[in-house]
């Protein structure tokens, strides 16, 4: 593991044969992920279950799919927020063309957003797309479920954590930028994700940047065949406030298109987001954060001025 300091990121190596669950190497391992996000909000990190060529493939899929004319790509209507296709709109993503695909993992999912980009069919991405969402959604749970075992939170959290679970797959497209918005910092703005745990990886373009805890922002210059993992605000709530949610950004400055795609962890609808007990401690950590649900936090981010995304949480649901 890297160094510990807010100007390096650490980055974290995940080998199968080290991830059985109440080994020794586990119960390390379990304490890095559990530390790193208190300490950071994020982290760097490479599984030798992601294979090298599937990450490839993926990004080869991506621009097939944004390749497509435009009014291909605007049937994609989705009932998620945030997931229908979007495109460069001046005033909100100026730089980027998005899709959100729920549950992209699933057959019928994948099978259903690619008939309707390929209605011909297109059965190499559908299965690229579905092979890394079944990827990303492992690691997803595994590391949500490191974090909560460190706690020495009883098992049954773990299972519900599970279970009350749903995923997003975010595609994204960044253009070059002209001339004149060389170093953009709006390609996207500073912002927490609404989420449990963002997974996210990128081809060799860089621009992804993290706040430390001390106000600095700092580049998270991506290894080939690494991913980046941002806490959401959602469980950053749910453990009380000991994990930190690190503000992210975007920013433009090479010459070459960015293409990225991140697995966003979500509670399904109408799930309580509540505090354990077991993570309140009146002396050392005191309730932070009152009971909500998912759609009520949505509803409310999308009623305030965006300069606030980053404070949401603490605004909404805050003791």
């Amino acid at each position: 593991m890297g160094s510990e300091s807010e100007e390096n990121i650490p980055c974290l190596v995940f080998s199968r044969d080290q991830l059985e669950e109440g080994s020794e190497e586990w119960k390390k391992m379990s304490k890095k992920v559990r530390e790193v996000c208190e300490n950071h909000g994020c982290f760097l990190f490479k599984f030798d279950e992601i294979p090298k060529v599937l990450t490839e493939d993926m990004f080869k899929c991506l621009q097939t799919l944004f390749n497509l004319p435009e009014e291909t790509k605007r049937k994609y209507i989705s009932p998620t927020l945030f997931s229908s296709y979007a495109s460069e709109n001046p005033r909100k993503q100026p730089f980027s063309q998005t899709f959100g695909v729920d549950e992209a993992h699933l057959e019928d999912s994948a099978q259903a957003f690619t008939n309707l980009m390929w209605p011909q069919g297109n059965q190499a991405f559908c299965e690229t797309m579905k092979s890394m969402s079944s990827k990303m959604l492992e690691l997803s749970i595994l590391i949500q479920k490191m974090i909560l075992e460190d706690y020495g939170l009883p098992k049954q959290y773990t299972s519900d954590f599970k279970d009350m679970s749903t995923s997003n797959l975010r595609l994204i497209k960044y253009k070059v930028p002209k001339s004149d918005d060389k170093g953009v910092e709006n390609a996207l703005g500073p912002h927490t994700d609404k989420s449990n745990l963002t997974i996210i990886c990128s081809n060799e373009v860089q621009g992804l940047q993290a706040l430390t805890k001390t106000n600095k922002w700092i580049p998270l210059n991506i290894p080939k065949d690494c991913f980046a993992v941002f806490v959401g605000d959602l469980l950053k709530a749910w453990t009380n406030g000991r994990i930190h949610a690190a503000t992210h950004r975007v920013t433009m400055s090479e010459d070459k298109e960015r293409y990225s795609f991140g697995l966003f962890s979500l509670p399904k609808d109408g799930i309580k987001i509540e505090v354990p007990p077991e993570l309140v401690d009146d002396k050392i950590h005191p309730l932070r954060y009152r009971p909500f649900t998912y759609g009520d936090y949505i509803q409310y981010f999308l009623s305030i001025d965006r300069k606030e995304n980053t404070h949401a949480l603490d605004l909404f649901a805050g003791v």
